[in-house]
């Protein structure tokens, strides 16, 4: 049996057992299967090892672990310049990060243009990290809000040492809103459930006529943002899209097969609306 998997704390919630064994059904690798193992958060050494221990062949790697097992596999040039790894590929130990792949690769699935498009991306964490990385890749030009201007700055700092960003601006939201971007992307996690009343959206401000907006959130699949958003006349893409396609890019390089992303999706998907329901 090929085993995968994804290690965290908690790892109840996460949506990637199913739809990674969905997309092995779908293509009858009947002798694959992809397990979820809660590791406490004291001990990532044990999330990385025990695992290969017992032959995995890769991981997916979620929270709190992301950058705590950067110093048991050898991170490839996207995991150091996010500074963070959420897969490894356990035959050569590297670790990389498919959170780029999933932001980028659902963002052009929407027929979303990047290049040389004004782009705000909202938040200064790990995921605002890959979006900032990714949208820079695509020739975008980021600028990044975030409630404290200085974790924003430390971000971007981080980032011009590390993947050498240039041209890239941590800025208010007026500031950003005046220069007329055609997306927005909340790498908060403003909306997400329970606290479905937020939005990372400041009162007062309009949003730019015509604007696309990324909600990185997937749980609810309509949030206050994108309820804003679609008020305002502008068009709302959830964040399912992203987990899913991050999870086809591991699924990949574990198996070297292209996986069924619709047949990901729709797992994912049920999966989720049965827990809403419940």
């Amino acid at each position: 049996m090929n085993r995968v998997g994804v290690v965290g704390w908690p790892i109840e919630h996460s949506l990637s057992p199913v739809m990674h064994n969905a997309a092995f059904q779908a293509l009858g690798m009947d002798d694959w299967v992809y397990d979820a193992m809660a590791v406490p958060s004291d001990i990532p050494r044990h999330a990385v090892i025990e695992p290969k221990r017992h032959g995995y062949i890769g991981l997916n790697v979620t929270v709190p672990f992301k950058q705590a097992v950067m110093t048991y596999v050898r991170p490839d040039d996207k995991a150091r310049a996010i500074g963070a790894v959420n897969t490894i590929i356990y035959g050569d130990d590297i670790g990389t990060n498919t959170d780029v792949d999933g932001i980028i690769d659902d963002l052009l699935a929407h027929d979303v243009a990047l290049e040389g498009e004004r782009v705000i991306v909202l938040g200064a964490g790990g995921a605002a990290r890959a979006a900032v990385y990714g949208l820079w890749q695509q020739d975008a030009e980021v600028v990044v809000v975030n409630r404290t201007l200085s974790r924003a700055q430390d971000m971007l700092m981080q980032l011009t040492m590390t993947a050498g960003i240039q041209n890239v601006q941590a800025v208010t939201l007026d500031e950003a809103v005046e220069q007329g971007p055609s997306l927005i992307v909340n790498c908060t996690s403003a909306g997400l459930w329970p606290d479905v009343d937020t939005s990372p959206w400041v009162d007062g401000i309009a949003l730019p006529q015509g604007i696309t907006v990324y909600d990185m959130v997937y749980r609810p699949a309509q949030t206050k943002l994108m309820q804003q958003v679609e008020q305002a006349g502008g068009r709302a893409i959830g964040g399912l899209g992203m987990l899913v396609r991050q999870g086809a890019a591991s699924f990949k390089l574990w198996t070297g097969v292209e996986p069924p992303v619709d047949v990901m999706y729709q797992a994912a998907e049920e999966a989720l609306a049965a827990r809403q329901n419940k």
